[in-house]
């Protein structure tokens, strides 16, 4: 008990002075430790708009008010600084969900037969440090989680393994007593499969809400707000990764990501288009590729199979009701992405970064901390937190999940997605 409020004494000082990322991982061990209940150290959010953000390096530490909590699955985590479920997983277990407590982790790949393969040592022992730390439980399936701790304590899970494996656990998390699920896009390899996967929700009555963290961006927002401001304006939309631009490298990433570019990588930009831009498939009039740009390769991966795939790919669309927006999407363009506002002559009148200025040095505190991780986890962070923080706070409470995308959304950018690939890789033949 000394200990537990020793804790929270040295949380509420930190309250009024910066602290760094290991200190803050510190103090919310220490507090999982001291309380049964696992109540959280966490890092404020910061709510500007509809949007939130929040510092891993410079932030008041609190406990949320009602200490209201939802009990997280965390379904396909994938290998450490490589996998996206893993680095969720990070960010629940420092604390920055208030709403969230990691409590479940699913991962049948290096659980089972991945376990003594590339990277299953790996895995298994920052799984054992984090069972010893935070009391985090490990299984193979969703099958051998046990039922929901308590109804004050409903169950969402966050499904982040391959998306062909979606559609099943779906369905297996609706039965192990979920009462809402974070889906990652692209959500299923098909439209019709992501089309069942939401008709079975609803006959469950289980919400599944998408991770398509830009809609949380504030990049986006700023850049939309700019854009309504200049007559006949005209947005493009950025991403980059940061692969090496060899063959080996890019054909892993297009084995990795077998589901193709338009549904992977730039599947957030299509999912901004659906969500402002009325882009459907219905609505969508022309699209036309920028064949300076854009590059499209066949390359084989580790396994020895080819596979056909855009490295880079620029579009703009034209929509049946007017409206004219342009995507860019490159591999190996680096870590940053960004959005511009051209006039009607098309010259550039506007364009905003992520990460920001405000956002750099928490970019490279984490780069620091974690430097074989993905670099596009540190520049979209406080996005990914905001994603996860509202969609467990709405699982908690029932408050709405302000700007997150939900499987509806998820499946028109889908057809959008199907629709445009073929159109594309024709349009570059």
């Amino acid at each position: 008990m000394t200990l537990y409020i020793s804790a929270l004494l040295v949380a509420c000082c930190l309250s009024s002075i910066p602290s760094d990322v290991g200190a803050f991982t510190a103090i919310s061990a220490i507090v999982r430790h001291a309380n049964p209940s696992r109540l959280h150290v966490t890092n404020e959010v910061r709510v500007e708009g509809d949007v939130a953000s929040s510092s891993s390096t410079s932030s008041s530490s609190s406990v949320p008010n009602d200490g209201a909590i939802a009990e997280v699955v965390l379904v396909g985590c994938g290998a450490p600084n490589r996998g996206m479920g893993w680095y969720h997983a990070v960010q629940m277990l420092e604390g920055r969900c208030p709403s969230a407590s990691l409590d479940y982790v699913v991962e049948g790949w290096f659980l089972g037969p991945g376990s003594s393969g590339p990277g299953g040592p790996e895995f298994n022992d920052w799984a054992e440090s984090v069972k010893n730390e935070y009391g985090t439980v490990f299984v193979g399936s969703v099958s051998e989680l046990p039922p929901p701790s308590s109804s004050s304590r409903p169950r969402v899970a966050l499904i982040s393994g391959r998306t062909a494996d979606n559609p099943r656990l779906l369905t297996e998390c609706i039965s192990a007593g979920c009462r809402a699920i974070y889906l990652e896009k692209p959500g299923a390899p098909t439209v019709s499969e992501l089309e069942r996967m939401k008709d079975e929700a609803e006959s469950a009555g289980i919400t599944v809400l998408m991770g398509y963290n830009k809609n949380v961006c504030k990049y986006v927002r700023k850049t939309r707000e700019f854009a309504e401001t200049v007559p006949g304006s005209r947005v493009t939309f950025v991403s980059n990764n940061a692969y090496e631009n060899t063959p080996e490298s890019l054909g892993e990433c297009f084995e990795r990501n077998a589901e193709g570019m338009l549904k992977n990588m730039a599947i957030h930009e299509l999912a901004l288009l659906v969500s402002f831009y009325d882009v459907t498939v219905e609505n969508i009039d022309s699209v036309v590729a920028d064949r300076e740009f854009s590059s499209m390769q066949t390359l084989t991966g580790p396994s020895g199979k080819e596979y056909t795939d855009f490295d880079k790919i620029k579009f703009t669309i034209t929509t049946k009701t007017g409206k004219v927006v342009s995507v860019q999407a490159d591999r190996c363009g680096g870590t940053d992405s960004y959005a511009t506002v051209t006039d009607a002559s098309g010259s550039e009148v506007f364009r905003y970064c992520m990460p920001d200025d405000e956002d750099r040095e928490s970019v490279k505190a984490l780069q620091a901390k974690y430097p074989t991780a993905m670099p596009y986890f540190f520049t979209q962070d406080p996005d990914y937190v905001t994603v996860k923080e509202r969609v467990a706070r709405y699982t908690a409470t029932g408050e709405e999940a302000t700007g997150v995308a939900t499987i509806g959304v998820a499946v028109e950018t889908l057809r959008v997605a199907e629709f445009l690939t073929p159109t594309l890789m024709e349009q570059l033949k």
